[in-house]
């Protein structure tokens, strides 16, 4: 999972997939976060994704970067832990102009049934399970 976090960092921008009834929505999203040893995203609960999220957990991240791409699939898991997202707010300070731990709508998401596969033209793929 480690290996997955750390490319997503460095790629800085991935794009979040959800479902809405059966049409796919996909939008760059930048924050992601271990804690407790598990990989968290945030939005807000006022936005389409979270409430998209909410209705069908089915979720997939793809990033690019120097030629490989990595895909994470799985369940996107609402975290009311306090906690999480603390540390998650902690982690990105410049989204504390937009969010508080206390606000109602922040909300910190973690992925549960993950695959993810990195990708490239040059090697076979590899997947981790998380």
């Amino acid at each position: 999972m480690e290996r997955v976090l750390r490319f997503l960092k460095d790629a800085g921008t991935y794009y979040l997939a959800t479902v809405d009834g059966d049409q796919p929505r996909v939008r760059p999203f930048g924050t992601i976060h271990m804690f407790g040893g598990r990989l968290y995203i945030q939005t807000g609960l006022s936005k389409d994704v979270a409430k998209q999220l909410l209705a069908n957990p089915k979720a997939e991240v793809c990033a690019f970067m120097n030629g490989t791409w990595l895909r994470v699939a799985g369940k996107l898991i609402l975290d009311d832990n306090r906690d999480a997202r603390v540390s998650m707010l902690e982690a990105y300070p410049d989204l504390k102009a937009m969010y508080d731990p206390d606000d109602g709508n922040t909300a910190v998401f973690y992925f549960e049934d993950a695959v993810a596969t990195f990708s490239s033209f040059t090697a076979a793929p590899e997947t981790v399970k998380f």
